[in-house]
């Protein structure tokens, strides 16, 4: 089995090709939850819903986020009558988002409703959250901390951030779930996911750490040179205080790389990475993108 942490975009494109050259009964996520908010009461976990889309088949792939051909009835009429929906919904994307609250509220776990919903959806892969308590990535801004998803969806990035702050009510554990998938593998592949908001959150939960460290890790860079295959990843590096770059990356994952990879263009050096086409613009690149990672892993 092979565990990967997952952000909502760049992951989720390695894991296409994934499921296609693995036993996908071999795969495991654990997701980053960072991102998640409520709204009109109901509970969005973007990055979860991404890879669980991606997994059971219905992920719209032009966006990257929602169910392909969903409609949007919904999200017009709460707009007609007044309700701040900055996020586009989906009809069936919320029925997710609204069965995933009321599970919440009923006093569920997000882990054993994540496998519910999995389960619903025919999913044969393994996606975990990365914690069951509440944890949220907000950024300084002029106009004080706001929740990520006001920076980047209501904002569309373009105001100046200071800082990255994670928030929470108590210092966010990994679950047993996850740390079992993690010790059940023979290798973490850390993918191309936004490093400050997708994986820092997941490597912060205790326990994390300590798991991959006796694993083999492979990290696969988000950028080519200084600029971040998609999403505002390299404004949120240079907040948190670290080199928008693929060494930048490197540095942030406080030592837990055993194989780094970069894109063939990049311009940055990685000493002793290697270099394959990560520009994973169609599924014929994402599987040979995953050919490539495990024949890697089969090194090790």
């Amino acid at each position: 089995m092979i565990t990967f942490l997952s952000g909502g975009t760049g992951t989720p494109k390695l894991l296409r090709g994934m499921q296609k050259v693995m036993d996908r009964h071999e795969i495991s996520v654990i997701v980053n939850t960072a991102e998640d908010i409520w709204i009109s009461g109901n509970h969005i976990s973007p990055d979860l819903d991404t890879v669980m889309y991606l997994f059971s088949g219905i992920l719209n792939t032009d966006t990257w986020w929602g169910v392909r051909n969903d409609t949007f009835t919904t999200h017009e009429e709460t707009a007609r009558l007044g309700l701040d929906e900055f996020i586009a919904i989906g009809d069936r994307d919320r029925a997710v988002h609204i069965a995933r609250g009321d599970m919440l509220r009923n006093g569920m776990r997000l882990t054993n409703i994540t496998t519910l919903l999995c389960e619903r959806y025919g999913v044969r892969e393994t996606v975990l959250p990365m914690t069951d308590t509440e944890v949220t990535t907000q950024v300084r801004t002029d106009l004080g901390l706001i929740h990520f998803q006001d920076y980047w969806i209501r904002a569309k990035g373009q105001i100046g951030i200071s800082e990255v702050v994670r928030s929470y009510r108590e210092p966010p554990v990994a679950t047993p779930e996850a740390l079992a998938a993690i010790e059940a593998s023979e290798a973490v592949v850390i993918g191309p996911s936004n490093p400050i908001t997708s994986i820092l959150p997941i490597l912060m939960c205790d326990g994390i750490k300590q798991a991959l460290r006796n694993k083999p890790v492979v990290t696969v860079s988000p950028f080519i040179g200084n600029a971040p295959i998609s999403g505002p990843a390299g404004a949120l590096m240079t907040a948190a205080g670290f080199e928008p770059s693929s060494i930048g990356t490197y540095n942030c994952y406080d030592g837990l790389t055993d194989i780094f990879i970069q894109d063939i263009r990049d311009s940055v050096e990685v000493s002793h990475s290697a270099r394959f086409d990560t520009l994973m613009v169609n599924e014929e690149k994402s599987i040979a993108l995953a050919q490539e990672v495990l024949r890697l892993l089969s090194t090790c």
